[in-house]
């Protein structure tokens, strides 16, 4: 039997609270800034601490009042977003403008909704559930997600509230340290727990927090993921309130020591990029991303980075700095090299031979020409590229992944020409990724015998369902950040138009089905909490695109690109 984390306390509970929302001025925003400048230095009038209030003064249903801010002037911009500087040039493809749409009334309905989702533990906001759907089958919504609290705890911090995401962070932290145990095995210290509950037993009158490693998980799966976004919300907490010494905590810092040892391990692969398991990341079940799928090479390449910032120079934390920076220069390279696809790199792909041993080969992989699904080549447009989603010996994954190619925008590892051509696809192919309702997880989706075979016939990723090309409103904060990341800002606001005028109507859907997400997910949870937070993150986001350094990072000098998007895929 498998061992179960627990942490003692007294009674907690539900509650929600009132809270600022920032107003932005009009001034010419740039990224540069927002990536220096720490948030606490805007001078926002916080709130109380969330530890110096009682639960009698947490009530429900209050909208945000609006937050007078004091800001530097030249950190500012609200209506003249399009106007923000960019080191990437403009692609030739113009995205229709939206028409302005006031989206004060859902905004302050999703900020009731999100409030309703937290959770407490020991009188403290510790996190939020993944949906507050009233369905009998709740199954494991009832729990805190790492990955789904990540875009919570950006609209928190963007909202002038850090305490909620501290409390997080150091809760997850005392997880981390327990011992983890499926099936008499044990699992490595470092691994953080994919969620967390907590139970009240009302007989005692106690809590106790209950954390899952992948123990109760679909396919018994332990996540990889959690780890890498805890690190990079740590990066964002630091950046938003200016305050280190969380991140400089002997816990802190011991805890991305440990994670880091997981990934940094070197072993019997030959590449640089992080073998895993089926199942380990937001696409949790069987749908053929294992081995070396973007979503994690991309997450690990952030985490990586943004321990590079935290970690300090210590004589532990100095040896780390050192592997991080090796690993990195290996990592962009090959993920620059041999993940990239665009129209000249598929031709060349087309054009391959085959069972090449020597160094000279170009055919590095033994790639097979015959095993490129027809629909990659109508999918990939003239101008436009993007990171395919698995590259391993003889199979490669074609499939697009957005939260991967989103990710690698925002932490550099894309070069600046291959981040302007994601965009470029994005817009190229706005029906098949965006359609009715932002944004498909990924393009196509499997069917026939292709899903029977790679799915294990899973009646939850049937085609155009779920995390079978199913549409995820919560992307939406990813696709923001990197729209504005790369200068191009109306690509977000119409998705954002889009989005608007369906997710409050539908009840905040955890997902929709169909080609082109017309439908509100057979499955979907009502009242998801990411899909209010990813909204709120984006929405936010392109109000005041200062809040943009919370997730992206500039590019590294010392990480020069080393080829150009248009370059062979196998230099």
């Amino acid at each position: 039997m498998s061992s179960i984390p627990k942490e003692g306390s007294h009674k907690g509970s539900l509650k929600s609270s009132e809270a600022p929302a920032s107003v932005a001025e009009k001034e010419e925003f740039h990224f540069s800034k927002a990536i220096d400048r720490p948030r606490a230095a805007l001078n926002i009038d916080r709130q109380r601490s969330c530890d110096e209030r009682s639960l009698s003064e947490l009530s429900v249903g209050f909208s945000p009042r609006h937050l007078i801010s004091k800001i530097d002037i030249t950190s500012r911009l609200a209506e003249h977003v399009d106007h923000i500087h960019s080191p990437l040039s403009k692609s030739g493809i113009n995205t229709p403008r939206s028409v302005p749409w006031d989206s004060h009334s859902l905004t302050s309905e999703a900020w009731e909704a999100l409030r309703r989702s937290l959770v407490y533990f020991r009188g403290q906001p510790v996190g939020t559930i993944a949906a507050l759907d009233n369905s009998d089958e709740q199954l494991n919504y009832d729990q805190v997600f790492v990955r789904d609290f990540v875009p919570s705890a950006l609209a928190f911090l963007m909202h002038g509230e850090p305490d909620i995401v501290k409390n997080f962070i150091l809760k997850t932290l005392r997880l981390q340290s327990w011992e983890k145990k499926i099936d008499r095995f044990h699992l490595a210290e470092g691994v953080m727990p994919a969620s967390f509950k907590v139970f009240h037993d009302p007989v005692r009158n106690h809590e106790t927090l209950i954390a899952d490693f992948g123990e109760s998980a679909i396919g018994r799966v332990a996540p990889v993921d959690s780890g890498f976004w805890w690190i990079i919300l740590l990066r964002a907490y630091t950046k938003s309130t200016g305050d280190s010494s969380l991140a400089e905590q002997p816990e802190c810092q011991k805890g991305m020591r440990l994670i880091l040892s997981l990934c940094l391990s070197e072993g019997f692969d030959t590449f640089p990029t992080l073998l895993c398991a089926d199942g380990c990341c937001m696409i949790d079940r069987r749908m053929g991303v294992y081995g070396y799928p973007i979503e994690i090479q991309a997450l690990f390449f952030m985490a990586l980075r943004c321990a590079l910032q935290l970690l300090k120079p210590d004589a532990e934390g100095k040896e780390f700095m050192e592997r991080i920076v090796k690993r990195l220069h290996a990592l962009s390279y090959h993920m620059r090299s041999h993940f990239w696809l665009d129209l000249k790199q598929l031709n060349d792909v087309y054009r391959y031979k085959t069972e090449e041993y020597s160094h000279t080969a170009v055919n590095k992989f033994n790639v097979i020409p015959e095993s490129l699904p027809d629909w990659v080549f109508d999918f990939m447009p003239h101008l436009g590229g993007y990171f395919v989603g698995n590259v391993s010996p003889a199979r490669m994954d074609f499939r697009w992944f957005c939260l991967g190619n989103c990710v690698a925008i925002l932490s550099c590892m894309a070069t600046p020409e291959q981040s302007t051509a994601i965009m470029d696809l994005i817009e190229s192919r706005w029906e098949e990724l965006i359609g009715e309702m932002p944004v498909k997880v990924c393009y196509p989706a499997l069917d026939n015998h292709e899903w029977m075979i790679i799915t294990g016939c899973d009646p939850k990723n049937t085609r155009w369902s779920y995390h079978n090309g199913g549409s995820w409103p919560v992307l939406l904060w990813l696709l923001s950040a990197a729209s504005i990341k790369t200068g191009r800002p109306q690509i977000a606001r119409r998705a954002l138009q889009i989005a608007e005028n369906k997710l409050l109507k539908d009840n905040w859907p955890e997902y929709y089905d169909g080609k082109w997400g017309r439908y509100v997910g057979k499955q979907a949870r009502k009242f998801q909490t990411w899909s209010i937070a990813g909204y709120l993150a984006a929405r936010m986001m392109l109000d005041d695109p200062s809040h943009l350094g919370l997730v992206a990072l500039e590019e590294d000098k010392l990480l020069k690109p080393l080829l150009k998007r248009s370059n062979s895929w196998t230099l």
